[in-house]
C-alpha cells in the first residue's frame, strides 16, 4: 500500500493537479486536509474517474478533510472520541465540532486524516483549543492501542507543529513568540509518540520541509517547516519500506503551500512491482 497525506489548500482549486499526482505516483490511499468546501461540493467525479473511492467531510470554505482510496473505504468516522469543538466566543464542552478529522479502515489499516487546529497565537483561545484537541487525540490513540496492540494505525495530516528545531526553517517562527514551536505544542506531539506512535518518515527522510509560506519568498529561500506527518503504530511502522517528501509539488502554477508526504507499506509481505521511494 502506498499511503500519502497532503494539505491541498482547496480541493476545487487544485483537483486536476492532485488527481494527476495520485495517479502518477501510484497512490493507493490519499488523506487530504483543508479541502475548503462542503462535503457535497467535493469533486468526487474527478477522483472516481481515476479509479478512487472518496469520503469527504466539510462544512464551509474552511477546514475539511477527505480520504481517497483505490480500495473500499470502511468504518468512516468524522470525529475521534473526546474530540473538542470550537467557536469564537463559545465557552463550555458543547462547542460545535469542526471538520478536522476523518477516520476509516482501508485494507486493514485504520487511517485518520487530521487537520490539527492552527492555534493562531500564543494565549489565543484557539491555542488552548489546539492543546485540548491534541490531548484528546493522544488519549484516543493510547486507548485504541491498549485495546489492540497489533493495530496498524496511521495518524496522518497537517499537525501544525514543528516538533524539533530542525523542523523549522522559517525565521519568522521563533520559540516563545509563535505557535507551532512552543514547548506545550511540542509536548503534545511527544504525547502522541508516548501513546504508541512514531514518525515513520523521519528515519528514511531525515531532512526536508513540508510547508512554505507563500510570502517573503519562503520557498525559493527554503525557509519552510516540517509540520505534515505520518505517525504510525508499531505494527504500521514495521511495515514501512520507503518514504518520500514530494518537494517539487510546491513548484509550478498555483501550488498548495504544503507538499505530499508518502510512505510505502508492505503489510502482508506481498510483491509490488512499483518503484520504491526513499
Amino acid at each position: 500500500m502506498r499511503l500519502a497525506t497532503w494539505n491541498v489548500n482547496s480541493i476545487r482549486a487544485r483537483v486536476d493537479r492532485i488527481v494527476d499526482f495520485a495517479v502518477r505516483e501510484h497512490i493507493d490511499v490519499l488523506a487530504m486536509q483543508e479541502i475548503k468546501c462542503r462535503s457535497e461540493q467535493f469533486p468526487f467525479e474527478r477522483f472516481e474517474d481515476a479509479g478512487y473511492h472518496v469520503e469527504a467531510f466539510g462544512f464551509s470554505q474552511w477546514n475539511g478533510v477527505a480520504i481517497a482510496s483505490r480500495e473500499p473505504i470502511e468504518s468512516v468516522r468524522t470525529a475521534f472520541p473526546g474530540m473538542p469543538g470550537f467557536a469564537k466566543g463559545h465557552d463550555g464542552a458543547d462547542a460545535p465540532l469542526e471538520a478536522r478529522a476523518m477516520g476509516a479502515t482501508v485494507g486493514g489499516v485504520e487511517v485518520w486524516s487530521l487537520y490539527v487546529p492552527n492555534g493562531r497565537s500564543l494565549g489565543d483561545p484557539h491555542y488552548y483549543y489546539k492543546l485540548d484537541w491534541l490531548s484528546a487525540l493522544a488519549q484516543y490513540t493510547a486507548g485504541a492501542l491498549a485495546a489492540n496492540p497489533d493495530l496498524p494505525l496511521a495518524l496522518v495530516g497537517d499537525f501544525n507543529i514543528a516538533p524539533t528545531d530542525a523542523d523549522n526553517g522559517d525565521p519568522s517562527v521563533v520559540q516563545g513568540f509563535a505557535t507551532h514551536v512552543s514547548p506545550p505544542e511540542r509536548e503534545a506531539f511527544a504525547a502522541l509518540e508516548a501513546a504508541g506512535l512514531q514518525d515513520v518518515v523521519r528515519p528514511l527522510v531525515p531532512t526536508g520541509f513540508t510547508y512554505w509560506d507563500y510570502k517573503q519568498l519562503r520557498f525559493p529561500r527554503n525557509e519552510g517547516m516540517r509540520i505534515d506527518f505520518i505517525l504510525g503504530s508499531h505494527a504500521l511502522a514495521d511495515a514501512v519500506t520507503g518514504a518520500a517528501i514530494h518537494r517539487n509539488e510546491r513548484k509550478g502554477e498555483a501550488p498548495s503551500d504544503h507538499v505530499p508526504v508518502v510512505v510505502d507499506l508492505d503489510l502482508e509481505g506481498s510483491d509490488d512491482d512499483r518503484p520504491m521511494i526513499f
